[in-house]
């Protein structure tokens, strides 16, 4: 196999599991990243999950990540997240549900 091929793999199979994990979280946690209940804070959703791309980056750059916690994966899906967010705030911009 070439390494092209093995790197495509790769890619898939990182997506995948990029996927899998960010289901999970949103089946077991609720719509909480992209809806959240605004009890304390009253930042919008984008912002809120700013900020937690701030932690995370914090935690990698200072290595406290918790031994349970992938830090890298957990930025990954917060950035696909973020993406997710503005695809849906551009949704509202332009009237499409």
């Amino acid at each position: 196999m070439s390494k092209v091929a093995q790197t495509q793999i790769d890619i898939a199979t990182i997506c995948d599991a990029v996927k899998a994990l960010l289901l999970e979280k949103n089946r077991k946690y609720g719509d909480s990243a992209l809806n959240p209940v605004r009890i304390f804070s009253q930042s919008d959703s984008m912002e809120q999950i700013r900020v937690r791309i701030d932690d995370k980056l914090s935690r990698l750059r200072n290595q406290q990540a918790d031994e349970d916690e992938d830090v890298i994966d957990d930025l990954i899906g917060y950035l696909v997240l973020l993406k997710v967010a503005q695809m849906q705030q551009n949704r509202m911009d332009f009237g499409v549900a």
